[in-house]
Protein backbone atom coordinates (compact mmCIF):
# COMPACT_ATOMS: atom_id res chain seq x y z
CA UNK A 1 0.00 0.00 0.00
CA UNK A 2 1.21 3.77 -0.68
CA UNK A 3 0.63 6.93 2.06
CA UNK A 4 -2.95 7.05 0.45
CA UNK A 5 -3.59 3.41 1.26
CA UNK A 6 -3.62 2.66 -2.34
CA UNK A 7 -2.81 -0.94 -4.09
CA UNK A 8 0.88 -0.85 -4.61
CA UNK A 9 3.17 -2.78 -6.92
CA UNK A 10 7.25 -2.76 -6.84
CA UNK A 11 9.39 -3.19 -10.07
CA UNK A 12 12.89 -3.47 -10.46
CA UNK A 13 14.66 -2.55 -13.21
CA UNK A 14 18.13 -1.68 -14.61
CA UNK A 15 17.23 1.27 -16.33
CA UNK A 16 13.38 3.18 -16.26
CA UNK A 17 12.88 6.12 -18.92
CA UNK A 18 9.48 8.25 -18.14
CA UNK A 19 7.84 9.38 -21.81
CA UNK A 20 7.71 7.14 -24.89
CA UNK A 21 8.71 9.80 -27.39
CA UNK A 22 11.43 9.87 -29.82
CA UNK A 23 14.19 10.18 -27.36
CA UNK A 24 12.86 7.80 -24.65
CA UNK A 25 11.70 5.09 -27.34
CA UNK A 26 15.11 5.33 -29.17
CA UNK A 27 17.23 5.46 -26.06
CA UNK A 28 15.11 2.24 -24.37
CA UNK A 29 15.91 0.27 -27.61
CA UNK A 30 19.32 1.22 -27.96
CA UNK A 31 19.90 0.27 -24.30
CA UNK A 32 17.70 -3.29 -24.31
CA UNK A 33 19.25 -4.21 -27.88
CA UNK A 34 23.09 -4.16 -25.47
CA UNK A 35 21.35 -5.99 -23.06
CA UNK A 36 20.70 -3.92 -20.28
CA UNK A 37 16.61 -4.08 -18.95
CA UNK A 38 14.79 -1.06 -19.46
CA UNK A 39 11.14 -0.13 -18.54
CA UNK A 40 10.16 2.50 -21.11
CA UNK A 41 6.57 4.22 -19.60
CA UNK A 42 4.22 6.17 -22.16
CA UNK A 43 1.18 7.61 -19.79
CA UNK A 44 -1.09 7.24 -23.06
CA UNK A 45 -2.71 4.20 -24.53
CA UNK A 46 -1.03 4.84 -27.92
CA UNK A 47 1.25 7.08 -29.64
CA UNK A 48 -2.34 8.83 -31.85
CA UNK A 49 -1.89 12.33 -31.35
CA UNK A 50 -2.64 14.79 -33.97
CA UNK A 51 -0.04 17.59 -35.08
CA UNK A 52 3.35 16.48 -33.40
CA UNK A 53 6.49 16.92 -35.18
CA UNK A 54 6.76 14.42 -38.12
CA UNK A 55 9.83 15.19 -39.63
CA UNK A 56 12.81 12.17 -39.53
CA UNK A 57 15.87 14.05 -40.60
CA UNK A 58 18.51 12.76 -42.32
CA UNK A 59 20.68 11.68 -39.36
CA UNK A 60 17.98 9.91 -37.98
CA UNK A 61 17.72 8.07 -41.04
CA UNK A 62 20.89 7.40 -40.62
CA UNK A 63 20.52 6.58 -37.61
CA UNK A 64 18.04 3.86 -38.36
CA UNK A 65 20.43 2.05 -41.37
CA UNK A 66 22.90 1.50 -38.58
CA UNK A 67 20.42 -0.03 -36.89
CA UNK A 68 19.99 -2.47 -39.72
CA UNK A 69 16.40 -0.79 -39.29
CA UNK A 70 15.97 1.46 -42.34
CA UNK A 71 14.83 -0.91 -45.30
CA UNK A 72 12.09 -2.22 -43.23
CA UNK A 73 11.23 1.55 -42.25
CA UNK A 74 10.99 3.58 -45.42
CA UNK A 75 8.08 0.81 -45.97
CA UNK A 76 6.06 3.00 -44.22
CA UNK A 77 4.17 5.96 -45.99
CA UNK A 78 5.68 8.98 -46.10
CA UNK A 79 6.49 11.63 -48.10
CA UNK A 80 10.22 13.22 -48.76
CA UNK A 81 11.48 17.11 -48.67
CA UNK A 82 14.56 17.65 -50.75
CA UNK A 83 14.19 21.64 -51.08
CA UNK A 84 13.50 23.74 -48.45
CA UNK A 85 11.26 26.48 -49.97
CA UNK A 86 10.49 30.48 -49.10
CA UNK A 87 8.00 32.58 -50.74
CA UNK A 88 7.70 36.28 -49.32
CA UNK A 89 4.57 38.47 -50.93
CA UNK A 90 4.95 36.60 -54.87
CA UNK A 91 8.15 35.75 -55.19
CA UNK A 92 9.67 32.55 -54.64
CA UNK A 93 12.73 31.29 -53.10
CA UNK A 94 14.80 28.21 -53.04
CA UNK A 95 17.26 28.05 -49.89
CA UNK A 96 17.67 24.78 -49.00
CA UNK A 97 18.96 21.43 -50.50
CA UNK A 98 19.65 18.15 -49.17
CA UNK A 99 21.34 17.06 -51.92
CA UNK A 100 25.03 16.89 -50.67
CA UNK A 101 24.32 15.72 -47.01
CA UNK A 102 26.70 13.27 -46.10
CA UNK A 103 24.28 11.08 -45.41
CA UNK A 104 22.80 8.15 -46.68
CA UNK A 105 19.17 9.33 -47.41
CA UNK A 106 19.37 12.76 -48.44
CA UNK A 107 15.82 13.93 -47.47
CA UNK A 108 13.68 14.89 -44.44
CA UNK A 109 11.13 12.24 -44.50
CA UNK A 110 7.43 13.02 -43.67
CA UNK A 111 5.34 10.57 -41.70
CA UNK A 112 2.95 10.63 -38.88
CA UNK A 113 4.61 10.44 -35.46
CA UNK A 114 3.07 7.60 -34.52
CA UNK A 115 4.09 5.48 -36.89
CA UNK A 116 7.52 6.06 -36.08
CA UNK A 117 7.43 5.37 -32.36
CA UNK A 118 4.95 2.29 -33.04
CA UNK A 119 7.95 0.96 -35.35
CA UNK A 120 10.60 1.32 -32.80
CA UNK A 121 7.97 -0.39 -30.11
CA UNK A 122 7.38 -3.18 -32.26
CA UNK A 123 11.04 -3.67 -32.71
CA UNK A 124 11.76 -3.08 -29.41
CA UNK A 125 9.25 -5.60 -28.31
CA UNK A 126 11.63 -8.19 -30.17
CA UNK A 127 14.01 -8.07 -27.37
CA UNK A 128 13.37 -9.79 -23.97
CA UNK A 129 15.34 -6.94 -21.75
CA UNK A 130 12.64 -4.39 -23.11
CA UNK A 131 9.61 -3.57 -21.16
CA UNK A 132 7.13 -0.67 -22.65
CA UNK A 133 4.36 -0.10 -19.71
CA UNK A 134 1.15 1.84 -21.78
CA UNK A 135 -1.26 4.20 -19.51
CA UNK A 136 1.44 4.29 -17.21
CA UNK A 137 2.30 7.64 -16.23
CA UNK A 138 5.43 8.99 -14.03
CA UNK A 139 4.41 10.90 -11.17
CA UNK A 140 6.98 11.51 -8.71
CA UNK A 141 10.95 10.63 -8.08
CA UNK A 142 12.03 7.84 -5.34
CA UNK A 143 14.90 9.10 -3.47
CA UNK A 144 17.68 7.62 -1.25
CA UNK A 145 19.43 10.45 0.08
CA UNK A 146 20.73 12.34 -2.44
CA UNK A 147 20.38 9.77 -4.88
CA UNK A 148 17.32 9.28 -7.23
CA UNK A 149 17.04 5.33 -7.06
CA UNK A 150 13.81 5.27 -9.11
CA UNK A 151 10.12 6.92 -9.52
CA UNK A 152 6.03 6.58 -8.57
CA UNK A 153 3.96 5.72 -11.42
CA UNK A 154 0.40 5.05 -11.21
CA UNK A 155 -0.67 2.38 -14.49
CA UNK A 156 -3.43 -0.68 -14.61
CA UNK A 157 -3.42 -2.81 -11.89
CA UNK A 158 -2.14 -5.95 -14.54
CA UNK A 159 1.45 -4.23 -15.60
CA UNK A 160 0.97 -3.64 -19.66
CA UNK A 161 -2.52 -4.11 -19.85
CA UNK A 162 -3.48 -1.84 -22.80
CA UNK A 163 -7.49 -2.24 -21.29
CA UNK A 164 -8.06 1.66 -20.75
CA UNK A 165 -10.54 0.59 -18.07
CA UNK A 166 -8.17 -1.21 -15.88
CA UNK A 167 -8.10 -0.03 -12.34
CA UNK A 168 -4.90 2.31 -11.70
CA UNK A 169 -2.49 1.80 -9.21
CA UNK A 170 0.22 3.03 -7.61
CA UNK A 171 3.64 1.66 -9.18
CA UNK A 172 7.08 1.53 -7.55
CA UNK A 173 9.56 1.44 -10.06
CA UNK A 174 13.13 0.99 -8.73
CA UNK A 175 16.35 1.43 -11.04
CA UNK A 176 19.81 1.58 -11.37
CA UNK A 177 19.13 4.71 -13.48
CA UNK A 178 16.37 6.95 -13.85
CA UNK A 179 16.03 8.87 -17.02
CA UNK A 180 12.83 12.14 -17.41
CA UNK A 181 12.30 12.19 -21.41
CA UNK A 182 8.74 13.60 -20.74
CA UNK A 183 9.15 16.40 -22.60
CA UNK A 184 9.02 19.99 -22.35
CA UNK A 185 5.96 19.85 -19.24
CA UNK A 186 8.16 17.56 -17.74
CA UNK A 187 6.81 16.41 -13.87
CA UNK A 188 10.16 14.51 -13.29
CA UNK A 189 11.94 17.19 -14.21
CA UNK A 190 9.89 19.73 -11.96
CA UNK A 191 10.16 17.32 -8.97
CA UNK A 192 14.13 17.01 -9.74
CA UNK A 193 15.11 20.10 -8.15
CA UNK A 194 17.38 21.29 -11.24
CA UNK A 195 16.86 24.77 -12.70
CA UNK A 196 15.45 25.63 -16.05
CA UNK A 197 17.06 28.87 -18.30
CA UNK A 198 13.44 30.36 -19.95
CA UNK A 199 15.21 31.67 -23.40
CA UNK A 200 11.92 33.14 -24.32
CA UNK A 201 9.93 32.84 -27.28
CA UNK A 202 7.95 35.56 -29.17
CA UNK A 203 5.58 33.71 -30.96
CA UNK A 204 3.17 30.22 -30.72
CA UNK A 205 1.97 28.18 -33.78
CA UNK A 206 -1.49 27.27 -34.66
CA UNK A 207 -1.80 23.99 -36.25
CA UNK A 208 -4.04 23.01 -38.70
CA UNK A 209 -5.46 21.06 -42.01
CA UNK A 210 -5.98 21.81 -45.50
CA UNK A 211 -6.79 19.57 -48.00
CA UNK A 212 -4.36 18.41 -50.59
CA UNK A 213 -5.96 18.75 -54.45
CA UNK A 214 -3.74 16.91 -57.84
CA UNK A 215 -1.65 19.37 -59.06
CA UNK A 216 -0.61 20.60 -55.42
CA UNK A 217 3.64 20.43 -55.48
CA UNK A 218 4.93 17.64 -52.74
CA UNK A 219 7.27 20.19 -51.32
CA UNK A 220 7.92 22.04 -47.65
CA UNK A 221 6.85 25.82 -48.34
CA UNK A 222 7.21 28.59 -46.35
CA UNK A 223 5.07 31.80 -47.10
CA UNK A 224 5.56 35.15 -45.75
CA UNK A 225 2.73 37.69 -46.51
CA UNK A 226 1.46 41.13 -44.68
CA UNK A 227 2.87 40.45 -41.51
CA UNK A 228 2.05 37.14 -41.85
CA UNK A 229 3.81 33.52 -41.89
CA UNK A 230 2.56 30.50 -43.14
CA UNK A 231 4.57 26.88 -43.18
CA UNK A 232 2.91 24.51 -45.37
CA UNK A 233 4.48 20.47 -45.39
CA UNK A 234 2.98 17.96 -47.73
CA UNK A 235 1.59 14.97 -45.98
CA UNK A 236 -0.07 13.12 -49.25
CA UNK A 237 -3.43 13.62 -48.42
CA UNK A 238 -3.40 16.75 -46.77
CA UNK A 239 -1.10 19.80 -45.82
CA UNK A 240 -0.19 20.44 -42.43
CA UNK A 241 -0.63 24.01 -41.91
CA UNK A 242 2.05 25.76 -39.06
CA UNK A 243 0.34 29.51 -38.80
CA UNK A 244 2.40 32.06 -36.86
CA UNK A 245 1.36 34.02 -34.43
CA UNK A 246 2.19 36.78 -31.45
CA UNK A 247 2.65 35.46 -28.39
CA UNK A 248 -0.58 34.83 -26.31
CA UNK A 249 -2.47 36.06 -29.52
CA UNK A 250 -4.86 33.08 -30.12
CA UNK A 251 -7.30 34.47 -27.40
CA UNK A 252 -7.23 37.49 -29.12
CA UNK A 253 -8.04 35.83 -32.60
CA UNK A 254 -11.03 33.96 -31.69
CA UNK A 255 -12.64 36.90 -30.16
CA UNK A 256 -12.22 38.34 -33.58
CA UNK A 257 -14.04 35.46 -34.80
CA UNK A 258 -13.75 32.73 -37.51
CA UNK A 259 -14.87 34.39 -40.46
CA UNK A 260 -11.70 37.04 -40.00
CA UNK A 261 -9.54 33.92 -39.19
CA UNK A 262 -10.70 32.27 -42.54
CA UNK A 263 -10.01 35.46 -44.66
CA UNK A 264 -6.27 36.11 -43.35
CA UNK A 265 -5.79 32.36 -43.91
CA UNK A 266 -7.35 33.05 -47.58
CA UNK A 267 -4.23 35.97 -48.19
CA UNK A 268 -1.29 33.96 -47.56
CA UNK A 269 -2.71 30.55 -48.24
CA UNK A 270 -1.40 31.03 -51.98
CA UNK A 271 -2.90 28.31 -54.16
CA UNK A 272 -4.81 26.45 -51.36
CA UNK A 273 -6.84 29.77 -50.30
CA UNK A 274 -10.15 28.50 -51.80
CA UNK A 275 -10.21 25.09 -49.32
CA UNK A 276 -10.32 27.09 -46.21
CA UNK A 277 -13.69 27.60 -45.40
CA UNK A 278 -14.65 24.29 -46.36
CA UNK A 279 -11.71 22.68 -44.21
CA UNK A 280 -11.87 25.18 -40.56
CA UNK A 281 -15.29 25.22 -39.56
CA UNK A 282 -14.63 25.74 -36.11
CA UNK A 283 -11.77 26.72 -33.60
CA UNK A 284 -11.85 22.99 -32.71
CA UNK A 285 -9.87 22.63 -35.95
CA UNK A 286 -7.42 24.60 -34.63
CA UNK A 287 -4.85 23.67 -32.14
CA UNK A 288 -2.43 25.82 -30.51
CA UNK A 289 1.08 24.98 -29.34
CA UNK A 290 2.59 27.41 -27.16
CA UNK A 291 6.27 27.92 -28.04
CA UNK A 292 8.80 27.44 -25.42
CA UNK A 293 12.55 27.65 -25.65
CA UNK A 294 14.49 26.96 -22.49
CA UNK A 295 17.32 24.71 -21.18
CA UNK A 296 18.48 23.23 -18.10
CA UNK A 297 21.45 24.47 -16.21
CA UNK A 298 22.83 21.56 -15.51
CA UNK A 299 20.86 17.84 -17.09
CA UNK A 300 21.19 15.18 -14.41
CA UNK A 301 21.47 14.46 -10.51
CA UNK A 302 22.62 11.29 -9.07
CA UNK A 303 20.73 8.28 -10.41
CA UNK A 304 18.42 11.07 -12.86
CA UNK A 305 19.29 12.33 -15.93
CA UNK A 306 17.02 14.53 -18.27
CA UNK A 307 17.29 14.31 -22.32
CA UNK A 308 15.02 15.87 -24.96
CA UNK A 309 12.67 18.37 -24.71
CA UNK A 310 12.62 17.33 -21.20
CA UNK A 311 16.58 19.41 -21.07
CA UNK A 312 15.99 21.48 -23.60
CA UNK A 313 12.53 22.66 -25.35
CA UNK A 314 12.82 23.33 -28.68
CA UNK A 315 11.46 25.93 -31.28
CA UNK A 316 9.57 24.99 -34.26
CA UNK A 317 11.84 26.56 -36.28
CA UNK A 318 13.28 23.94 -38.35
CA UNK A 319 11.54 21.23 -37.00
CA UNK A 320 14.61 20.18 -35.39
CA UNK A 321 13.84 19.39 -31.86
CA UNK A 322 12.86 15.77 -32.76
CA UNK A 323 16.26 15.31 -34.26
CA UNK A 324 18.00 16.59 -31.26
CA UNK A 325 16.15 14.45 -29.27
CA UNK A 326 17.18 11.51 -30.92
CA UNK A 327 20.60 12.52 -31.21
CA UNK A 328 20.63 12.76 -26.96
CA UNK A 329 19.40 9.32 -26.82
CA UNK A 330 22.25 7.39 -29.17
CA UNK A 331 24.64 9.74 -26.78
CA UNK A 332 22.63 8.54 -23.72
CA UNK A 333 23.09 5.42 -24.71
CA UNK A 334 26.60 5.09 -26.04
CA UNK A 335 28.06 7.07 -22.85
CA UNK A 336 25.91 4.93 -20.24
CA UNK A 337 25.30 2.04 -21.83
CA UNK A 338 28.74 0.05 -21.08
CA UNK A 339 28.46 1.43 -17.56
CA UNK A 340 25.09 0.07 -17.22
CA UNK A 341 25.86 -3.27 -18.13
CA UNK A 342 28.31 -3.44 -15.43
CA UNK A 343 26.76 -1.39 -12.80
CA UNK A 344 25.52 1.60 -11.38
CA UNK A 345 26.30 4.84 -13.40
CA UNK A 346 27.95 7.76 -11.14
CA UNK A 347 26.94 11.45 -11.54
CA UNK A 348 30.57 11.78 -13.32
CA UNK A 349 29.15 9.45 -16.43
CA UNK A 350 25.70 11.44 -16.09
CA UNK A 351 27.40 14.53 -16.77
CA UNK A 352 29.56 13.13 -20.04
CA UNK A 353 26.09 13.03 -21.61
CA UNK A 354 25.18 16.48 -21.17
CA UNK A 355 28.98 17.68 -21.99
CA UNK A 356 28.31 15.54 -25.78
CA UNK A 357 24.77 17.22 -25.94
CA UNK A 358 25.02 20.76 -24.61
CA UNK A 359 26.88 22.35 -27.21
CA UNK A 360 24.77 21.24 -30.26
CA UNK A 361 21.68 21.93 -28.20
CA UNK A 362 22.91 25.70 -27.20
CA UNK A 363 23.92 26.09 -31.39
CA UNK A 364 20.40 25.20 -32.12
CA UNK A 365 18.65 27.25 -29.58
CA UNK A 366 20.92 30.38 -30.46
CA UNK A 367 19.95 29.98 -33.98
CA UNK A 368 16.28 29.60 -33.44
CA UNK A 369 16.53 32.38 -30.46
CA UNK A 370 18.03 34.92 -33.52
CA UNK A 371 15.70 33.50 -35.95
CA UNK A 372 12.22 34.10 -33.88
CA UNK A 373 13.68 37.49 -33.07
CA UNK A 374 15.53 39.20 -35.60
CA UNK A 375 13.13 37.33 -38.54
CA UNK A 376 10.13 36.16 -37.47
CA UNK A 377 9.08 38.88 -34.84
CA UNK A 378 9.71 41.66 -37.08
CA UNK A 379 7.69 39.96 -39.75
CA UNK A 380 4.59 39.27 -37.49
CA UNK A 381 4.37 43.01 -36.51
CA UNK A 382 5.18 44.17 -39.95
CA UNK A 383 2.19 46.18 -41.84
CA UNK A 384 4.26 46.05 -45.80
CA UNK A 385 5.26 43.17 -47.66
CA UNK A 386 9.04 42.56 -46.00
CA UNK A 387 12.06 42.20 -48.42
CA UNK A 388 13.91 39.64 -48.54
CA UNK A 389 16.64 39.02 -46.15
CA UNK A 390 20.55 39.13 -47.82
CA UNK A 391 20.64 35.77 -46.93
CA UNK A 392 17.58 34.55 -48.49
CA UNK A 393 18.89 36.24 -51.82
CA UNK A 394 22.40 34.78 -51.48
CA UNK A 395 20.99 31.31 -51.16
CA UNK A 396 18.22 31.51 -53.67
CA UNK A 397 20.90 32.34 -56.03
CA UNK A 398 23.93 30.68 -55.20
CA UNK A 399 22.99 26.67 -55.26
CA UNK A 400 26.11 25.38 -53.75
CA UNK A 401 25.27 27.28 -50.11
CA UNK A 402 21.89 26.08 -50.30
CA UNK A 403 23.81 22.61 -48.35
CA UNK A 404 24.38 24.53 -45.09
CA UNK A 405 20.94 25.83 -43.82
CA UNK A 406 19.95 21.82 -44.81
CA UNK A 407 23.25 21.02 -42.75
CA UNK A 408 21.71 22.34 -40.30
CA UNK A 409 18.49 21.61 -40.51
CA UNK A 410 18.86 18.01 -41.75
CA UNK A 411 22.16 16.72 -39.25
CA UNK A 412 22.54 19.26 -36.74
CA UNK A 413 25.43 19.68 -35.30
CA UNK A 414 27.53 17.18 -33.86
CA UNK A 415 25.37 14.34 -35.17
CA UNK A 416 25.33 11.33 -33.22
CA UNK A 417 26.17 7.54 -34.46
CA UNK A 418 25.44 3.96 -32.96
CA UNK A 419 28.52 3.15 -30.98
CA UNK A 420 27.00 0.88 -28.11
CA UNK A 421 26.71 -2.73 -29.54
CA UNK A 422 24.08 -5.17 -30.20
CA UNK A 423 24.35 -7.56 -27.48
Amino acid sequence: MDKRGAALETITTTCVIAGGGPAGMMCGYLLARAGVDVTVLEKHADFLRDFRGDTVHPSTLQVMHELGLLTEFLKLPHTRIRTANLQIGDAHFLVGNFARLPTLCKFIALMPQWDFLDFLANEARKLPNFHLLMQTEAKDLLAQGDRICGLLATGPRSVGSSQSDQEKVTIQIKAALTIAADGRHSLLRDKSGLKVQDLGAPFDVLWLRLPVLPGDPADLIGKVKDGQLLVMIYRTDYWQCAYLIPKGGFDTIKAEGLSKFRARLKQIAGFAAGRVDDAIKDFDQVKLLTVTVDRLSKWARPGLLCIGDAAHAMSPIGGVGINLAIQDAVATANILGPVLQKGVPGLRDLKKVQKRREFPTKVIQAFQVAAQNFMLAPTLAAVQMPEAPLFVKILNAWPWARQFPARLIGMGVRPEHVRLRKC
